[in-house]
């Protein structure tokens, strides 16, 4: 008898990713495509998320000028 083999998926075939051209080990995609798979693992407290603690990001100004005021802003009142 055969045993069964797992197979790995790896998301869609047909699915269009933008590679910067820099590195092929960096991907570009939409802030909109990531930021609900991150709150997802964030709010399931994913261990695999600390493997990423110490990684970069490339932002663009005006995304981290938002975040550093939402920042602020939600500081919890004394």
């Amino acid at each position: 008898m055969t045993r069964p083999r797992l197979k790995l998926y790896n998301g869609p075939e047909a699915q269009a990713t933008d590679h910067s051209g820099a590195d092929a080990r960096t991907v570009t995609v939409p802030v909109g495509e990531v930021l609900p798979l991150l709150a997802d693992a964030i709010e399931s407290r994913r261990t695999w998320l600390k493997d990423f603690e110490d990684d970069e990001l490339t932002l663009p100004s005006d995304l981290y000028e938002v975040l550093m005021a939402y920042r602020y802003f939600r500081r919890p009142s004394a």
